[in-house]
């Protein structure tokens, strides 16, 4: 009888052993799905910021362009812009959010014009400093719906009004005197 034992124990033993290979196979193939994880959303968090830097930098263009100091109303203002009876084009093509899959979400001012995009993700970024200075204000952020890529164009200072008695140029560079 003890050959039967033997068989017995060592099916057992081989059984316990493919177990053991299978829960171990399962695990390496778990932590290889959290690592591939990560690897995308790192890839997509740099195409983020890209993108991101894309629509700042062409609402700025629609801005700034010919001193009309106007924010686009839509998204395709800034691919063929209206103002202009000739194709002027300050983004190539309306990128989506890489994060979500989907268009940005735009950022409005009170008049309902596009100052920028944010994501509407709300997975934590795993960057979390060392952006560039225009991007400062990302740093800590909980989520990647709080990065907005938003113009915001240089103030103007006001020339402060010229003392009695002294001379002011005028536009055209003459000076006048009182």
């Amino acid at each position: 009888m003890p050959p039967l034992a033997s068989a017995a124990q060592q099916r057992g033993t081989a059984l316990l052993t493919v177990l053991f290979l299978v829960v171990l196979l399962g695990l390496t193939a778990g932590l290889a799905g959290q690592a591939l994880k990560s690897y995308v959303q790192r890839e997509r968090e740099e195409e983020l910021l890209w993108r991101g830097q894309q629509y700042r930098q062409a609402i700025a263009g629609y801005v700034n362009v010919q001193g009309a100091r106007q924010f686009p109303a839509s998204f395709e203002d800034l691919l063929r812009d209206p103002r202009f009876p000739g194709v002027v084009r300050h983004l190539r093509r309306i990128y989506d959010d890489p994060m979500a899959g989907q268009p940005w979400e735009p950022v409005r001012d009170p008049a309902n014009r596009i100052i920028g995009v944010r994501s509407t993700s709300v997975l934590k970024p795993f960057r979390q400093d060392g952006f560039p200075e225009e991007l400062d204000n990302f740093r800590g952020k909980n989520s990647y719906r709080d990065w907005e890529f938003v113009y915001t164009p240089p103030r103007t200072t006001a020339r402060p009004p010229s003392p009695a008695g002294t001379a002011s140029p005028l536009p055209g560079g003459s000076l006048s005197s009182p």
